[in-house]
């Protein structure tokens, strides 16, 4: 390096910011190397703002994937760009769990036979069962009449809700008020 030349340490983090788009905030340091009569030049701090292009998107679910464009076209999708899929046992008709899908994590669930979803809260897609051996294979997937709910019938292995319960709606039912 030469002596005297400035050099700029850069960390970047991401920010969801208003929307569905990603920003990305970073913070610099400047530091001074020597400069006439030895003295050092000190730090210089400040905040860059603004998207870097080619990021990945983090924050929200893979806005492009290879989901036949036909099937893409049916979908009313959450101003998230997901969708509600209700899991169901094939055999039995008992309705298992309901989770989010994006075109990605349908077009996986279609091509791999195993239930791929959204996780809103952990912001990634996770395959049921890979973690806890508790596996969904998938049967069949339909669409709703006004294309805003899936229903993916599968074959449960263990339990589906992350409580161990059978199902997650196994809390029992709510009052009605009669």
């Amino acid at each position: 390096m030469h002596e005297g030349c400035p050099i700029r340490v850069i960390t970047a983090s991401n920010s969801k910011s208003k929307g569905a788009s990603l920003a990305a905030f970073a913070s610099y340091q400047t530091f001074s190397g020597p400069r006439e009569g030895g003295k050092t030049g000190g730090t210089r701090s400040g905040k860059i703002s603004g998207t870097i292009e080619g990021m990945p998107d983090i924050a929200t679910p893979s806005p492009a994937s290879p989901l036949d464009p036909a099937v893409a076209a049916r979908l009313k999708r959450t101003a998230d760009g997901l969708v509600p899929a209700i899991a169901q046992q094939y055999d039995t008709g008992e309705v298992l769990m309901l989770g989010w899908m994006d075109d990605e994590a349908l077009h996986r669930t279609l091509t791999t036979g195993r239930c791929t979803y959204w996780s809103r809260s952990r912001r990634e897609y996770w395959v049921k069962g890979d973690t806890s051996g508790h596996v969904q294979h998938v049967k069949s997937v339909a669409l709703d009449c006004d294309g805003d709910t899936l229903l993916v019938k599968v074959d449960q292995t263990g339990a589906a809700c992350h409580t161990g319960d059978r199902t997650c709606f196994d809390a029992g039912p709510l009052p009605m008020g009669r």
